[in-house]
């Protein structure tokens, strides 16, 4: 009778410890602190809009299409209310990248608008924001990148066997990952036109 006792408990600990539940909440965590980083360097980006801005301002007052273009973009960002538990929303985080999109967009316009002033360029500020600026989208990207990563892994698990039945059972599903915003448009290769329009 012990001996059948003892059978059955072994037989309990090795299913409990091959169910992958500890697996699951350990790589659930992973995703939220990834996705904590993403969020976290977008606010950085976002800070730094202003003083951009602003710097530029100084130099290119005609440009004010330009720069109302980014600040509007940053305002649609903050209207945007994300949080650690968005990546289980699919529409919010479609909502969230493309918001990130629009100001990436008007960024990069308004460091096109920088390269028609030679002293905007010149200016020390204006560089370091700019160097700021490059850095946190580098840094953006890579948060972007272990945050689908830890979401390709939970996924993985969650789908695969026998770790499906434990995910099944306590209610986990695939989570949505980070898209871009508009897939068709990157598809296709860019137009490059050095005719200068004749």
């Amino acid at each position: 009778m012990r001996q059948l006792i003892r059978l059955m408990l072994l037989s309990a600990v090795t299913l409990l410890s091959a169910c992958g539940y500890n697996s699951l909440q350990s790589q659930d965590e992973q995703i939220k602190a990834s996705w904590a980083e993403v969020l976290n360097q977008y606010q950085r980006r976002a800070d730094l809009v202003p003083n951009l801005v602003n710097t530029v301002k100084g130099y290119a007052q005609h440009e004010e299409q330009v720069l109302t273009e980014v600040t509007n973009a940053r305002a649609k960002v903050g209207q945007v209310n994300v949080d650690n538990d968005s990546f289980n929303d699919e529409a919010k985080l479609k909502q969230f990248a493309a918001a990130q999109g629009e100001l990436s967009s008007a960024l990069s316009r308004l460091l096109v608008v920088s390269e028609n002033y030679p002293q905007l360029k010149a200016d020390a500020l204006f560089r370091d924001l700019q160097a700021q600026l490059e850095g946190t989208e580098n840094r953006i990207t890579v948060a972007r990148n272990r945050y689908i990563q830890a979401v390709q892994q939970y996924n993985t698990t969650v789908r695969s066997f026998p770790t499906n039945l434990t995910a099944k059972l306590f209610g986990m599903q695939v989570k949505p990952s980070f898209t871009v915003e508009n897939e068709k448009a990157i598809s296709e290769a860019p137009k490059v036109d050095f005719g200068g329009g004749k």
